[in-house]
């Protein structure tokens, strides 16, 4: 619930805010709103810089792409037909990471900071579910026999993932 209400609530904050000039006024008016444009501005262009980063570096040579990873933690060995479709959904998320951060960046210089607050906080989590939504169609279409899993299963894996990863340096240490 958080999830939607926090940015929700920024919006609110920065549209009823719209006639406080942004700046570092000693006013309090300005002063929350610099903070919320800031924490927002921060929040969504930190979360996209380090998707774009995650996903981008695994398309590198001689890298595993993320997709495929993660789908051969899921199924274990996977045909090549899924590891090709994987690579271009790692490519496909890369670039929508991408275009989220640009388009982010530059409403944020060049549009009203309401239109630039309505992208980020509003329609951000429409935008990725659509994204979520599309890929799942387009892989039930290209796939012969396209692998179905549960979201549960999904976070179940990424969660171990993570639990992983941050143990790792400390079972290195060890050695």
């Amino acid at each position: 619930m958080a999830l939607i209400a926090v940015p929700v609530l920024f919006h609110l904050i920065i549209v009823y805010t719209a006639h406080t000039p942004l700046a570092l006024r000693f006013s309090a008016g300005g002063l929350a709103k610099l903070g919320f444009v800031s924490v927002a501005a921060l929040m969504h262009w930190g979360l996209y810089t380090s998707l774009l980063a995650t996903f981008g570096l695994t398309l590198r040579p001689g890298h595993e792409p993320l997709i495929t990873g993660m789908a051969r933690r899921l199924h274990g060995d996977i045909a090549d037909e899924l590891v090709r479709y994987t690579r271009n959904v790692t490519i496909a998320w890369t670039i929508f990471f991408a275009m989220q951060l640009t388009l982010s960046i530059t409403l944020f210089c060049f549009a009203p900071l309401v239109v630039w607050s309505f992208f980020v906080n509003i329609l951000d989590i429409p935008l990725v579910v659509t994204m979520f939504a599309a890929e799942y169609a387009i892989r039930l279409r290209c796939l012969k026999n396209p692998p179905r899993h549960s979201l549960s299963m999904i976070f179940n894996m990424v969660a171990g993932s993570v639990r992983e990863a941050r143990e790792r340096p400390a079972r290195q240490e060890n050695l």
